[in-house]
């Protein structure tokens, strides 16, 4: 299933006050409930709630295709991490980048999504 992005600047804010946080070598997680989670599960073709997912990643780690880049490791680091071992649904997640994650792999992403889902109690 394809990311559902979060688009509104509220919803970022919201997230990084209200929200549980994580902060790892490479990321930061922050995790919030999603209140609109049921009222997008009617809207969806599969009536289930899904999460959604929003990536920052600062212009101090580099320029556009740097961080493009960081995008598409943790986009993939996300998928592989769900496919592993299945998150909730309905909450919003936040992910930031940090200095140290042009350098690793989808897998590094992998593993620290996995122990920050873990820390935040988001396994099912």
């Amino acid at each position: 299933m394809k990311l559902r992005a979060i688009r509104e600047n509220h919803l970022y804010s919201k997230a990084y006050s209200k929200g549980n946080k994580y902060v790892g070598h490479n990321i930061v997680v922050y995790v919030l409930k999603d209140y609109a989670a049921k009222r997008l599960a009617n809207a969806n073709p599969q009536k289930e709630k899904i999460n959604r997912v929003g990536i920052t990643v600062t212009k101090k780690l580099g320029g556009a295709v740097a961080r493009n880049r960081a995008k598409r490791i943790i986009r993939e680091g996300y998928r592989l991490c769900d496919k592993k071992t299945p998150i909730k649904r309905g909450f919003l997640i936040v992910i930031v980048a940090r200095g140290g994650i042009l350098r690793a792999g989808a897998k590094d992403i992998e593993s620290e999504l996995a122990s920050a889902f873990k820390k935040l109690s988001m396994n099912v």
